[in-house]
């Protein structure tokens, strides 16, 4: 089996760099969105969470009509379950993290890096 071009591999470490760090911003957000609304367990947790999350996301956004509304409300129960609180309160999770992660990706740019997103915060 003949190896990778060396230009194949690094394209694929920048993804999965780019994947790992979205996926921290989005721990970060919705850790910080749990602390302000609900009683928060450890960063783990979060980062957890926000991957199951962009999962849910993944499966439904693509359901013709309906997709984004399913998709929002499979994260909200997402959250809701993870963290076990009601529908209202896993509701404002989700603006508190989209807010916490707007405030971290734009503290990101202007460091110098915008290549990543909030992974598992719908909307950021």
């Amino acid at each position: 089996m003949p190896t990778p071009a060396p230009s194949m591999a690094i394209g694929l470490e920048d993804r999965l760099l780019a994947f790992a760090v979205s996926l921290l911003v989005g721990g970060v957000a919705l850790h910080a969105a749990t602390h302000v609304v609900a009683d928060t367990r450890d960063y783990a947790h979060a980062v957890l969470t926000a991957l199951l999350g962009a999962l849910a996301w993944a499966v439904l956004e693509w359901v013709p009509l309906l997709g984004g509304v399913l998709a929002a409300i499979a994260w909200v129960a997402v959250v809701k379950w993870r963290y076990r609180l009601g529908w209202i309160r896993s509701g404002a999770v989700g603006i508190t993290a989209w807010a916490a992660a707007v405030v971290v990706l734009a503290a990101l740019e202007l460091v110098g890096i915008g290549s990543v997103s909030a992974l598992g915060v719908p909307g950021a």
